[in-house]
């Protein structure tokens, strides 16, 4: 059975720096596949932040390139998140998602930006 599990979230000051991280379990083909990190602020849709295809290339929001970046670590089965000068707009559930067979899901880590 797939497994992602986020950690990293929390409370940050405006301008901060925080880094998330996904592990993926029982998943032998965590290094042939894309991972992702959405977010989702309250009363909005969830939307697609960053995502890093097996081959390590990266495609992020407008909203926050050049300052967040996506990685991974295929031989910890894990990807990363890391989030540097945030801002208030930046608050959100952040979820880890992996596009193996189906698209499986993390359940989600809060990150608050405080002013």
């Amino acid at each position: 059975q797939v497994q992602l599990v986020e950690s990293g979230g929390g409370l940050v000051q405006a301008g901060g720096s925080l880094r998330l991280s996904c592990a993926i379990s029982g998943s032998i083909f965590f290094s042939q596949n894309t991972m992702a990190w959405y977010r989702q602020a309250p009363g909005k849709q969830r939307d697609l932040v960053a995502l890093i295809t097996a081959s390590g290339s990266t495609n992020y929001a407008d909203s926050v390139k050049g300052r967040f970046t996506i990685s991974r670590d295929n031989a910890k089965n894990t990807v990363y998140l890391q989030m540097n000068r945030l801002r208030l707009e930046d608050t959100a559930v952040y979820y880890c998602a992996a596009f193996l067979e189906r698209l499986y899901w993390g359940q989600g880590t809060q990150v608050t930006v405080s002013s």
